[in-house]
């Protein structure tokens, strides 16, 4: 039962493969394709089948268990669907010969016979024969598929007889159809079916395939198949033949023409060939190996297929060949990227046409090499060429490689960039050509579209040669530009007009009548109608200018980051901390002085002999001051020493001061030249700043008999100098010495110079105390406007060059102070700069002693806004102008700054204010002492501007504002204790103290009482003060406090505090209590110090004293002169005209503005009211506010530099060093005059 129901097995058939075998001789050099017929049959796959198979074996590889000894092959089994589905499987023997490779004769065998009849044996026996695969398996079976025979044995159930019918390798094909006829007929006797093959078809011989379909068709039932095992044509087509003989059932052999069976193979290779491809292209790396994407696509059934049929080895070339495609597709975007770029880097590294228009490719190389941007742009390989290098792989490396120049494609380009230099050198003239037409075109006003000039230009060259984008793009270009230009050029008509806008308060809205009347004036103005196009941008700066007017601060200024106060802010944050450090070591390296070093500076051998004097009162160069020793070490250097600046300051020695002796006009010339130098070298090229600052004393030597008489001369030209250099002079002692110098000399400038270094460590405390800092002898506003074209550097030159310069209190970011001496004493002033719109502000509410109003004399705009902030400064506040240029001869050569400062020194001539000017290419001028005689004016009128101020602020309601001083406890004392010090170490400018030509100085009695200043006022003689004067008052006031906000609205309290302070003051002299406000001096008192002339006074009746202040006395009704305010009793109110209000003021007369003390500021003021209210007369309101002075009007104190002579050349009669002798004969004349009313008056008020 079990037998029945089990499947059956499929039919087994062996075939087995025969044809001409045996040695060369019988076969020749090949054979007739058996093998690669059974091969291709058993192993389909392109990848299993092997060309080549050989006969010739070793007798080792023939004993194996492949050949097993046999003169057959087992190629295996194979099973196959027929036609109606029925399986069959197929056993494949091929009988062959196998040649010894020693003797090339047949190996022996089991089988003797020959190999006709063996090979027509129909039962086949070998034990444990294995299958046979290729050549390379014989002696190496376990490293293939090892498949034994079955059983051993097998029986042949039919032949396959092969046919080479291609052009045989040394073998004719009549001998192989005669061996083919005998083979034929040992088939025949066993009753078997038998198929020709006809192999090798590919390369067939048309007569040979002939003969054998000739030879066939004698044979009864004898079929050919053409076959190609090759190609795969028909193989398996003449095995199926020969098992359908066998089987009947199968049906009739179909067999196919060779041609027919090759196309439809050969299209189905290239139908699979065709989906390979196209699945290897979606590789896009030309980097993938074959091993990953085989692996990748080896489960895809196109893959399968293409691999059965071709094999992996033609996909892997097709991979390959594809690989390399990608490749060279990289590389070709590359060398067109590189291509592009090529115009780029040439245009980098050759720019100019006029270095390469002449040279040839070769040279162009060349220089291209040693630009210093080759790197940048190429990259020179080791290995060439570059797209056999790894270069190909740096997609981020993006320099050309140089071989790539060789090529002709980058010799085109660079030809083309020279002619691209060319005429890009052509378009670039014809535009700039057009470019200047359309600025000849007058009529082109800004706003004015293109459409409306281009009618003007159509004739033009220029215009036709560049395109039509060029010329809109040159167009667009100059109207920019003059857009520009005429907004710029309006902001600073804006600015011209300053009195226009700047006569409202701060935070004010500026009235539709004011609008109006801006709109009146501006109109008449070109540069207004210069805009008309543009209306609402006109407008919007308009706008924009008085928006910033009434609201100024540094963040909306219209200057940007030109602004004055950040520009200030910056300067001194680096300026001053520059200062700091350099102090701080300076102080670390002075603070134990034991030994003094000193250099004597004279002439004709003075210096030698003031050497030799202070060694004879030393002890092994010790010298005892002060109950203290000190080490001295002395340089005397004479004039005529070639080595007179190299031997001031070396590594070894370190002066701390210079003793500068003379006894005659020359040698004192001699000391102002090379003192000027000595600071010029130090702060120019050595850039010393405390070298800059040496500490200098004078020294008078004395002199004999016959030369006495110019004592007083020298004494005089000596103290001057003094004051210039901000230095001691010690005078000759009275009394007969035999001696040219005494011991009191010595020591008194020896107190000098340790006076000076003690100064200086207190300057440069490294932890100044904050009362220190705060405390301030004198508040100065310096005021400039924003972008004037000038640095900043050079206004606060003569701040920031001194030493004793150091910085404000912590928060004031744009102030400085400044140590110097004034007078008798050292004094400490407080600088703040600020911009004109920061500084209206501080003229309105904070407590200012003097301003220093700059401006630039190259721009009108600047001047309009000093005339406009002045115009508003209370006129009992001493002003400071100053105008910036580059140098004197620009007030010569050019009318307009010409103009500018004859403007400026006529305003200061009308209100008495002090006028100098600013060169940048003068070192004079950035000095102090440029703003000397400015400080003493300040100081001597400090007291009457506080009072004033305090009067101010218990009259008007104002509304706080930020402080910019902070409050000081000497604001309200005309001179300060500050620690005396008579050095200051300013650098002076180069100076000449007399000339040759001297006039007499006044009798010897009065120069004993009185010496000149630099601005011809006498003053008493004083010695260089000792530093162990006991009488100094060294107690410092109290604080004035800023003023306080009350609780009545809009209205200020006055601080008790601050007019105790103020009473305390004045009240140290009791003749003056009852007035509240000091008395001045008789010898100080001058006509020409007053500031206005009260209204009172302008209907003055005759025999009245030309005094600008005057009250009268309480009974003799005479007139007392007092210094800045009024001493009167209120019965004399009505009869000298005073009102009630101003009695209720203690006699103050109320400050007025400047701009009603100078025509020209009201004049300039009025000329608005006057466009709009044409009715106005100038002269009459100007009349009501001021009456001309009678008699000679004061001048202003110009400044000398105006002059193109350099003034310190002069001599004594150059006005900027002294005063002429009429002059000081009439001030003489005047202060006698004074003094004897004085005493008059003091004798009225005693009784």
């Amino acid at each position: 039962m079990m037998a029945k129901n089990k499947e059956p097995r499929p039919p087994s058939y062996t075939i087995s493969v025969v044809g001409l075998s045996g040695t060369e001789k019988d076969k020749g050099n090949c054979g007739v394709g058996k093998s690669c017929l059974c091969n291709r049959f058993v192993r389909s796959k392109a990848d299993e089948y092997y060309p080549e198979h050989t006969s010739v074996l070793s007798t080792i590889d023939f004993g194996g268990r492949v050949v097993n000894n046999d003169h057959f092959l087992y190629w295996g089994d194979i099973t196959q669907n027929g036609e109606d589905g029925v399986e069959c499987k197929i056993h494949v023997i091929e009988q062959t010969e196998f040649i010894d490779d020693q003797t090339f004769l047949p190996h022996r065998s089991t089988n003797l016979q020959p190999y006709i009849k063996r090979a027509a044996a129909s039962k086949l026996q070998s034990a444990e024969k294995l299958m046979y695969i290729c050549t390379d398996q014989l002696g190496l079976e376990q490293d293939f598929e090892q498949k034994q025979m079955p059983e051993g044995k097998l029986n042949v159930d039919g032949f396959l007889l092969c046919i080479d019918v291609s052009q045989g390798c040394n073998r004719k094909f009549d001998d192989q159809l005669k061996f083919v006829n005998n083979l034929f007929v040992q088939l025949s006797k066993s009753k078997k079916p038998v198929i020709i093959a006809a192999t090798k078809c590919d390369e067939c011989v048309d007569h040979y395939l002939r003969e054998v379909q000739a030879f066939a068709s004698n044979k009864k039932n004898l079929l050919v198949v053409e076959t190609s095992a090759r190609f795969n044509v028909n193989i398996e087509t003449c095995f199926t033949a020969l098992v359908q003989m066998l089987d009947k059932t199968r049906g009739k052999p179909k067999i196919i023409p060779y041609l027919d069976a090759y196309k439809t193979q050969r299209q189905l290779v290239v139908t699979a060939t065709d989906k390979f491809e196209k699945l290897v292209q979606t590789v896009r790396d030309y980097h993938a190996t074959w091993k990953t994407v085989s692996n990748k696509l080896k489960n895809h059934p196109d893959y399968e297929e293409y691999i059965n049929l071709e094999g992996t080895r033609k996909a892997r070339n097709t991979f390959s060949k594809h690989i390399e495609q990608l490749k060279q597709e990289h590389i070709r975007k590359r060398r067109e990227e590189y291509i592009n770029t090529l115009p780029r880097a040439f245009n980098t590294l050759l720019p100019n046409l006029e270095e390469i228009e002449h040279l040839n490719w070769s040279e162009a190389l060349k220089l291209m090499e040693k630009r210093a941007d080759f790197q940048l742009c190429f990259v020179v390989l080791e290995k060439t060429p570059w797209d056999e290098t790894d270069h190909i792989d740096k997609i981020n490396d993006r320099r050309i490689p140089f071989d790539l120049l060789g090529t002709l494609e980058a010799e085109k380009v660079y030809q083309n960039h020279v002619q691209h230099l060319i005429s890009e050198k052509r378009r670039v003239e014809m535009k700039e050509k057009f470019k200047k037409t359309l600025e000849k075109i007058q009529f082109i006003s800004p706003g004015q579209p293109w459409e409306e000039v281009m009618c003007f230009v159509m004739e033009d060259e220029a215009f036709k040669y560049i395109t039509e984008a060029d010329s809109k793009e040159v167009y667009g270009r100059h109207q920019r530009e003059i857009v520009e230009k005429a907004k710029e050029e309006f902001q600073e008509m804006l600015f011209e007009h300053s009195e226009l806008f700047y006569d409202l308060d701060l935070n004010a809205t500026p009235s539709s009548d004011k609008m109006s009347e801006i709109h009146t004036v501006l109109s008449e103005e070109p540069r207004y109608k210069a805009l008309q196009k543009l209306a609402p941008d006109r407008e919007s700066l308009l706008l924009k200018h008085i928006g910033f007017v009434y609201h100024p601060t540094k963040e909306t200024c219209l200057s940007g980051q030109n602004c004055t106060d950040i520009k200030v802010e910056q300067l001194l944050a680096s300026r001053l901390l520059q200062l700091d450090h350099g102090r701080l070591r300076l102080y670390h390296d002075s603070t134990s002085i034991d030994k003094v070093n000193l250099f004597i500076l004279g002439k004709d051998g003075l210096a030698q002999e003031l050497a030799n004097e202070i060694r004879t009162q030393s002890t092994d160069d010790e010298y005892a001051l002060d109950g203290k020793i000190y080490e001295l070490d002395l340089r005397p250097v004479d004039a005529k020493s070639p080595y007179f600046l190299s031997q001031l300051w070396t590594a070894a020695f370190k002066p701390h001061g210079c003793f500068c002796v003379f006894n005659s006009i020359e040698s004192l010339n001699f000391i102002g030249e090379f003192i000027g130098k000595i600071r010029t070298e130090a702060t120019q090229i050595r850039k010393d700043k405390y070298m800059a600052n040496l500490p200098f004393t004078l020294i008078l030597a004395n002199q004999r008999d016959s030369m006495s008489k110019n004592l007083p001369i020298l004494r005089h030209q000596g103290q001057q100098l003094a004051n210039k250099l901000q230095c001691p002079f010690v005078d000759v002692p009275p009394g007969t010495y035999p001696r040219k110098f005494n011991e009191t000399q010595i020591k008194q400038a020896l107190r000098g110079v340790l006076e000076s270094v003690k100064h200086n460590l207190d300057v440069v405390s490294p932890v100044p105390t904050s009362k220190d800092v705060s405390e301030a002898d004198l508040r100065i506003v310096m005021c400039a406007m924003c972008g004037d074209p000038f640095s900043v550097d050079l206004i606060l030159s003569p701040f920031l060059d001194s030493h004793s310069c150091s910085a404000a209190q912590a928060g004031q970011n744009n102030s400085l102070m400044l140590d110097k001496i004034i007078g008798e004493k050292r004094r400490r002033i407080q600088i703040t700069i600020l911009s004109y719109h920061s500084s209206i502000g501080v003229r309105k509410d904070e407590l200012v002693h003097g301003y220093i109003l700059v401006y630039s004399a190259k721009r009108k705009a600047s001047m309009g806004m000093l005339r406009a902030f002045l115009s508003e400064v209370q006129d009992t506040i001493p002003v400071q102008l100053v105008a910036v240029t580059d140098s004197q001869a620009d007030f010569f050569e050019n009318e307009a700054i010409k103009e500018l400062m004859t403007e400026g020194e006529h305003i200061a001539t009308e209100i008495t204010a002090k006028f100098t000017a600013l060169y940048s290419l003068s070192q004079y001028h950035r000095q102090t002492e440029v703003f000397t005689l400015f400080f003493s004016d300040v100081l001597e009128k400090k007291n009457m501007i506080e009072n004033s101020y305090l009067s101010d602020t218990t009259r008007e309601s104002t509304h706080p504002s930020e402080d910019v001083f902070l409050p000081s406890p000497r604001d309200c004392f005309p001179y300060n204790n500050y620690p005396d010090s008579d050095d200051d170490t300013e650098a002076p400018p180069p100076y000449s103290p007399i000339g040759d030509d001297v006039q007499l100085l006044p009798t010897p009695s009065d120069r004993s009482r009185y010496r000149l200043d630099l601005e011809g006022n006498e003053y008493p003689i004083h010695s260089t003060p000792n530093c162990h004067d006991h009488e100094r008052n060294h107690k410092v006031p109290p604080p004035i406090k800023p003023k306080p906000v009350v609780p009545k609205t809009n209205v200020k309290k006055l601080d008790p505090n601050l007019v105790k302070t103020i009473e305390a003051g004045i009240g140290k002299n009791p003749r003056k209590q009852t007035s509240r406000v000091p008395l001045a001096h008789p010898e100080d008192m001058d006509p020409s110090d007053n500031y206005a002339e009260p209204i009172d006074t302008i209907f003055k009746q005759k025999g009245y004293s030309d005094e600008t202040y005057v009250v009268p006395d309480d009974s003799q009704t005479r007139i007392i002169k007092i210094r800045n305010s009024f001493v009167n009793n209120t019965q004399g109110d009505e009869e000298n005209g005073f009102s009630d209000r101003t009695s209720k003021s203690h006699g103050e007369r109320r400050p007025s503005k400047y701009k009603y003390k100078s025509k020209t500021l009201f004049s300039k003021a009025k000329s608005y009211y006057r466009r709009t209210h044409s009715d106005a007369s100038d002269d009459e309101a100007f009349t009501t506010s001021k009456t001309k002075r009678k008699g000679r009007h004061r001048g202003s104190e110009e400044d000398p530099l105006l002059s193109p002579v350099e003034t310190w050349k002069g001599g004594i009669d150059n006005p900027a060093i002294t005063s002429d002798q009429e002059l000081d004969d009439k001030k003489m004349k005047k202060k006698t005059h004074k003094v004897k009313e004085d005493k008059k008056v003091s004798l009225t008020h005693s009784k």
